[in-house]
């Protein structure tokens, strides 16, 4: 069974959890810790380049990314490939590099180039008529039809909720899989999607409810920002700790590399 087939599999069973990642050793952490899916992060795979999540880095570093945490892990990614990089011809390019990358989904959105965070104020959306074509495009693109294809809104913090539920309908009528609406930032806000777009496949990115909630609210997939802000904070923390004492605390469980080298080894290395 290929990635896709299986995350389509999960999806039949209830709320797929998948973790932000933005490596191969966090996607490995994950898929030891019991998750059944990951989420390739655009937001970190550019912060791990030193750069903010504002369009400075492309097609070339996202699906190489995206290769990487497939390679890494037998469980389905699915992955930022932020506005696919250009008109229906690029995002030909964009589907196709991804699927021999070995994702399971990807997901486009409707910002316009150069994209912004889904959390950052000052976001532009292009005419949801071009987007239209742009999903199109991409299931058209696909060589498997387990490829999930998600259609992303950012239209609502630029023009309103009414008008980003249209675009999602939009999108879901021209052939996406699912639809993500990002830039919710109230717990009403995603019960107010859960209800709006009830009978759609939705994508959830939120630290507002838990997963239990997100499944029983009829969410297909819930990443969760919190992990990857969490991984930041404490490497920070860590830092600091070592500048002002010269120490960094390890619980005694963790002072070895052999775990770290066991986890990242092959069946058969």
């Amino acid at each position: 069974m290929n990635s896709g087939a299986r995350l389509r599999e999960l999806m039949d069973r209830g709320t797929v959890v998948a973790p932000f990642v933005f490596d191969g050793v966090q996607a490995r952490l994950a898929e030891a810790a019991g998750f059944e899916a990951v989420y390739m992060t655009g937001f970190g795979t550019a912060a791990s380049y030193g750069l903010p999540d504002m369009g400075l880095i492309g097609l070339g570093e996202m699906s190489a990314n995206a290769a990487r945490i497939a390679g890494a892990v037998g469980v389905p990614v699915i992955a930022d490939a932020d506005t696919g990089y250009g008109n229906e011809t690029n995002i030909a390019r964009t589907v196709a590099l991804y699927e021999r990358a070995g994702v399971a989904a990807l997901h486009i959105e409707d910002q316009d180039w150069p994209k912004r965070c889904g959390f950052l104020e000052g976001k532009r959306v292009i005419p949801a008529g071009e987007m239209v074509l742009k999903v199109r495009a991409a299931v058209a693109a696909r060589t498997s039809p387990d490829l999930v294809i998600i259609a992303r809104s950012d239209a609502y913090q630029p023009n309103g909720w009414d008008d980003a539920i249209a675009r999602l309908r939009d999108y879901r009528a021209a052939g996406a899989d699912m639809v993500f609406m990002d830039g919710l930032k109230t717990r009403e806000d995603v019960e107010r999607a859960a209800v709006d777009l009830a009978g759609v496949p939705q994508l959830l990115n939120s630290w507002l409810v838990t997963p239990e909630e997100a499944n029983r609210l009829g969410f297909a997939v819930y990443i969760h920002l919190g992990l990857m802000l969490r991984h930041f904070s404490d490497f920070r923390r860590a830092l600091e700790e070592l500048r002002d004492s010269g120490r960094v605390h390890v619980p005694e469980a963790d002072l070895s590399v052999e775990p770290v080298t066991r986890l990242l080894r092959r069946d058969d290395a």
